[in-house]
């Protein structure tokens, strides 16, 4: 299923091609975080500067403020879905560190988000509590069915959450507007550890789940019915 990641990053016209992640002597316990550094406003900066609204049109910034709502919403899932499956599998001496790293990973993505949300004056997600406990049932339980099905888990919703990173930049590329070069980038590099985990679950027997076919597809709906709603609630 490697084919759905190159897929993903080569639909993308004048963005960079996918980076290679794995070595031919891949080692599970060297996942590296790979995450840009977020530049938030100093601590000098005052209130009014640092909550200043990005220039924008109108209707860019009904776009950006959406992108932002939903992508802070997704970070949350994320990090509750790897919350649930370290719950059951933490232990487990393959899978566990490597789930906890990914894990960091999508910590570090919502603490960006949680700081670009002010910065941009955009109202977050009313559904916090519900994608938080939605987030950890379904790791927790696709868990509970095996280390196979937990990678199942991953690799639909990091197939989902790659495919929209690569919708927002899209969109974002026709903006011509410097304030958004940053948020580009930012959403790039996530979009690129967001298909590292998928490898990672490949490689990790994602495929060789119970009911693969139908698992994934039920997550993969999912997914998209949550982008929806955070839109617009």
């Amino acid at each position: 299923m490697f084919y759905k990641s190159f897929y993903l990053r080569s639909s993308i016209i004048g963005l960079t091609i996918r980076r290679n992640y794995f070595n031919s002597t891949f080692s599970y316990n060297k996942i590296h975080t790979t995450s840009i550094k977020y530049n938030s406003p100093s601590k000098g900066t005052n209130n009014h500067d640092q909550n200043k609204n990005i220039s924008l049109t109108p209707k860019q910034k009904k776009l950006i403020d959406s992108m932002i709502r939903i992508d802070q919403a997704g970070e949350i899932g994320a990090n509750y879905i790897y919350k649930g499956q370290m719950a059951i599998l933490g232990n487990d001496k393959k899978v566990g560190p490597i789930i906890q790293e990914m894990w960091e990973q999508e910590k570090y993505h919502l603490k960006t988000f949680d700081e670009i949300i002010p910065r941009y004056r955009v109202r977050p997600t009313f559904l916090r509590p519900v994608w938080e406990a939605a987030g950890f049932i379904l790791g927790a339980g696709t868990a509970m069915m095996g280390k196979e099905a937990a990678m199942a888990c991953t690799e639909a919703v990091e197939t989902v959450i790659g495919e929209h990173y690569n919708d927002q930049l899209r969109e974002l590329l026709h903006i011509e507007n410097d304030d958004v070069s940053e948020l580009r980038k930012v959403i790039k590099q996530f979009r690129d550890d967001e298909l590292h985990h998928l490898d990672t679950a490949v490689d990790l027997d994602a495929q060789k789940a119970p009911f693969h076919g139908i698992l994934t597809s039920i997550i993969h709906n999912g997914c998209k019915a949550a982008i929806w709603i955070t839109s617009r609630i």
